[in-house]
């Protein structure tokens, strides 16, 4: 009876067919071009400290304007999304995001990097928004996670690029170049996203199976919601308090790994691709296998909130040995534990977004989003001077991956303790 019962459910998939997964793919592509524009920084920094004499806190102070703008962006693109809707929100997002990341190309100071990167950090504080409300238009709740966890895999995607991509621009062309290149692959995306990106209910490419299936959970109500009633929200400072707590820990990997190499094991720019692209391509199963493994326990009968918590508790778990990272002398080990980190928490963010719309209208999500994007970007702020100073006064790279580490559990018991039935929330 159970296989006849799987039989049946795949007939019934292919019947409704998977236009949903080329709009995922969109998605996919559009957040791999984001972190492409935002790592170049990171794999940049070194040679920057270098050639213009920045020091840690300089660098860290860049950072922190990205940060500053990101939180900013985040709060009020969400709203913007939810007001203008998706095509038209996301494809404003990436126009912008994209000329802010060439223009570091003109500057040499640290005042004129801080402005470039506030100005990228508005830009990009649009695409999670964007993505997650078109995962909530375009999939089931059943299906959400595994979306989430295949265009979050994108970040991955672009972190794996730019290793390749920006020791290369810059060792042949300069520095400069390295920023006009990948700032100019947003404005292609725009073609095609312009193009293919309807509503599923206004799409002449969706069979009506298809849109039975994607919109087979109950309607949400076609209300208004301000913020005041999402702030009032225990839903939402669970998503926010999750945010808050380990998005740093991502910006740390992404800004910081390429100088912790340097320092730790001697890798430069030349050699610097190799570990980077292996940590994120180890990052992007984490992400797709984060999405799965939650999606599998629910199809399997687990309730969303039984499914979704043992994902997020493996993830969290899974971090954990990055705490050793300073003890190892040779640079693989090193790089393998960095990447086990790396994919665990990319498992955690799939699941985590996915809270948002499991248990808020879609009408809201954008909202919550960038409220809890927010949130992670306040947190990446505090976090970037935090490494600024640690390292300028200590010189060692330790009680940062013991937080690393640790931070995921207690994220993990904060959330059970503001949702511990993950219970949609009531919005009048």
């Amino acid at each position: 009876m159970v296989e006849e019962s799987r039989t049946l459910e795949a007939g019934a998939d292919a019947r409704v067919g998977y236009y949903r997964w080329v709009i995922c793919a969109l998605l996919f592509f559009a957040t791999t071009v984001n972190y492409i524009d935002r790592q170049v920084i990171g794999i940049l920094g070194p040679t920057l400290k270098e050639e213009l004499g920045w020091s840690e806190i300089d660098f860290s102070n860049v950072v922190f304007t990205f940060q500053l703008a990101y939180a900013i962006g985040l709060l009020t693109v969400g709203r913007l999304v939810d007001k203008v809707g998706t095509r038209t929100g996301y494809a404003l997002a990436v126009f912008f995001w994209s000329l802010a990341a060439m223009a570091h190309a003109g500057f040499r100071s640290v005042a004129g990097f801080a402005a470039a990167r506030f100005a990228l950090g508005l830009g990009e504080a649009g695409n999670f928004p964007s993505a997650i409300k078109t995962v909530a238009e375009w999939f089931p709740k059943k299906e959400r996670a595994l979306a989430t966890g295949i265009f979050n895999a994108g970040t991955n995607v672009g972190a794996t690029i730019a290793p390749l991509m920006v020791p290369w621009l810059t060792l042949k062309f300069g520095w400069r170049w390295a920023f006009i290149v990948t700032g100019a692959i947003g404005l292609l995306w725009l073609f095609f996203w312009l193009p293919v990106y309807r509503r599923p209910e206004d799409h002449p490419r969706v069979s009506r199976g298809e849109l039975a299936y994607i919109q087979s959970d109950p309607p949400d109500p076609e209300v208004k919601i301000p913020w005041l009633p999402l702030l009032k929200r225990r839903q939402t400072w669970a998503f926010m308090a999750a945010k808050f707590l380990t998005d740093p820990i991502w910006w740390f990997y992404l800004f910081w790994v390429p100088d912790f190499l340097k320092k730790n094991h001697g890798i430069d720019l030349k050699q610097v691709w190799l570990p980077l692209v292996t940590i994120y391509i180890i990052a992007d199963l984490g992400s797709v296998g984060g999405g799965w493994l939650s999606s599998a326990l629910i199809k399997r009968g687990f309730s969303i909130n039984r499914g979704r918590k043992l994902a997020m508790l493996a993830c969290a778990v899974a971090v954990t040995p990055i705490v050793f990272v300073t003890r190892v002398q040779s640079m693989w080990p090193a790089v393998l534990l960095i990447a086990l980190a790396a994919a665990a928490h990319q498992g955690w963010s799939a699941n985590v977004f996915t809270m948002a719309s499991d248990t808020f209208p879609r009408k809201a999500i954008g909202s919550v989003v960038g409220i809890g994007g927010m949130a992670g970007a306040v947190g990446g702020m505090l976090v970037a001077k935090i490494v600024g100073y640690v390292l300028q006064w200590t010189g060692n790279y330790l009680i940062l991956f013991l937080t690393a580490g640790s931070i995921y559990l207690v994220a993990l018991l904060i959330v059970q303790a503001l949702n511990p039935r993950l219970d949609p929330a009531k919005i009048e």
